[in-house]
């Protein structure tokens, strides 16, 4: 059977349960999990595949029990939420790296998905053993964390796993798939891709591949890892030792006038770092594939930083790739939730740049999309590093996310300010704005767990305004009730509004549930 099968497994609640693996052609397999039991038989190609029933959540540990020729069973499983934590890097930066806590909830279970690339779609995700020394341990349920600068499991799905379940009171199981430094389009199905024209780039670059590329395929990175290891013990820690004593043995024979030694020679060289793990398709195929179709509540996902040389591409190519995945797995249109990209880099000086504000754009095109809800991000970047270390926020602005979407309190407020309206008002310009809640606020970012708060700043910060010559200035900004009221003596003018357009801007505008507003801008030019 699938990795995704085994001991301390979370399954999903109130929907039907796909269970499958493979056997011999012709063999009929049973499969039971309290008082459901289903049947199947295995196809020509030994494939099988059983939907039990629903079955409600239970914190009370179940055996699933498969049964063919052989029986297999996988004891302490839980039913509960399923969710699929996936991205880069700032998905993937583990909970190690910001928190102590080692010990999971035991009603809190994580899978890590092992790293792999692949040309074409691959059926299972590998089970890699503790002995390879991943940072975190892949390819199996886990009840515990462990620490390190990375290591652990994602920081945010483990921090949005303790949301969830502090409101849900259920088992939780997350499953995370992630890799740092790649772009939406190696995590979209090739299928997924050939349904929107505008994304044809990516479809020609992999027929354009060459058969070297090609070869480079499947990347499985815990191969990687393991043969470094096995390289470090046979080839390089012996070849130190023989170059200490070949830099003795050499020194002496200078001194003497003899001619060197022969320099000893490496046992073999140094396995090559696998790349081009973004190529297009790559990740789905390795990483997304395997996991369907195990049932599961939703996604939340964290990318976007690998696609900022184009935001408006991206506004296109994340929503075509959440539509890709809903289709994939034949749920229909499950919760996406996903978080819009921190600040990061230098602060501003020329108001009218912006790679990462129109990246910021392009993932919030995404709402448009049904059950679709946006964490910003925005005020907890940090300037000099792209994977600030507060997550804390995430988990909180994600599990509200979950609590509107997935779980239907369409009451509560979820989101901070979004833009909705703008009017002209002689010289200046008001800007109306959706999700204000109980009113809007000057407010500054949330700190880490122990640390002090920034002091409020006494005026609003990170707006902008500009006449029809398109020139921006900073603008001063007024609270009136739900709206926003944005001039400047520079522009008598004015035409349109910006609100942290940067890559690193100074943002202030928070509704007093303590959201963020998320950056946006009135205008469309260039």
């Amino acid at each position: 059977m699938s990795t995704l099968f085994g001991d301390h497994m979370v399954l999903q609640q109130d929907s039907k349960l796909p269970v499958w693996g493979w056997a011999d052609p012709g063999e009929t397999v049973t499969v039971t999990l309290g008082k459901s039991t289903a049947k199947a038989v295995a196809g020509a190609d030994g494939k099988w595949r059983v939907n039990l029933p629903q079955v409600p959540a239970s914190s009370t540990p179940l055996t699933l029990t498969v049964a063919g020729k052989n029986t297999l069973q996988f004891e302490d499983v839980l039913v509960g939420d399923v969710w699929i934590c996936s991205g880069q890097s700032n998905m993937e930066y583990g909970i190690g790296g910001i928190s102590r806590e080692e010990i999971l909830d035991p009603e809190i279970r994580v899978f890590h998905v092992t790293k792999s690339a692949a040309l074409t779609p691959v059926e299972e995700t590998k089970f890699v053993p503790p002995e390879i020394g991943l940072d975190t341990l892949s390819g199996h349920w886990q009840k515990t964390l462990r620490a390190g600068s990375w290591g652990g499991f994602s920081a945010v799905g483990y921090l949005f796993a303790k949301n969830v379940h502090a409101f849900t009171g259920k088992p939780v199981g997350m499953i995370g798939s992630y890799w740092g430094g790649t772009p939406a389009q190696a995590w979209t199905s090739l299928s997924g891709l050939e349904k929107e024209p505008a994304l044809a780039n990516y479809i020609k670059g992999l027929q354009d591949m060459k058969p070297e590329q090609k070869a480079k395929f499947p990347v499985v990175w815990a191969d990687y890892v393991a043969a470094m290891k096995k390289w470090d013990k046979e080839a390089r820690e012996p070849f130190d030792v023989q170059m200490k004593a070949w830099n003795v043995a050499a020194e002496k024979a200078k001194a003497a006038g003899e001619p060197e030694p022969p320099k000893p020679q490496m046992a073999y060289p140094r396995p090559a770092n696998p790349g081009n793990v973004g190529t297009t398709t790559s990740l789905f195929n390795g990483m997304i594939n395997p996991l369907i179709p195990y049932a599961i509540k939703g996604v939340v996902w964290y990318q976007g930083e690998s696609n900022a040389w184009s935001g408006a591409e991206y506004g296109i190519l994340f929503p075509n790739m959440i539509r890709d995945w809903r289709e994939k797995w034949g749920q229909g249109d499950f919760p996406f939730l996903f978080v819009q990209v921190a600040g990061y880099g230098v602060p501003p000086t020329d108001p009218t740049r912006g790679k990462w504000a129109l990246l910021r754009e392009g993932q919030s095109k995404a709402l448009a999309l049904p059950n679709t809800g946006m964490a910003t991000a925005i005020d907890i970047g940090d300037e000099k590093d792209i994977h600030p270390k507060n997550k804390f926020p995430l988990g909180e602005r994600l599990g509200l996310l979950a609590k509107q979407i997935a779980y239907g309190q369409q009451a509560i407020v979820a989101s901070g300010p979004t833009y909705d309206s703008m009017k002209v008002e002689g010289g200046k310009i008001r800007v109306t704005f959706k999700n204000t809640g109980t009113g809007l606020v000057i407010g500054v970012p949330p700190a880490m767990p122990g640390a002090q708060p920034a002091s409020v700043p006494t005026a609003l910060t990170g707006f902008e305004i500009a006449g029809a010559d398109q020139k921006w200035v900073g603008a001063q900004a007024i609270i009136e009730g739900n709206s926003v009221v944005v001039s400047s003596t520079e522009v008598q003018a004015p035409v349109a509004v910006r609100y942290c357009w940067a890559d690193y801007p100074p943002c202030s505008l928070y509704n007093k549930e303590g959201l963020p507003a998320s950056p946006f801008r009135t205008d469309d030019w260039k």
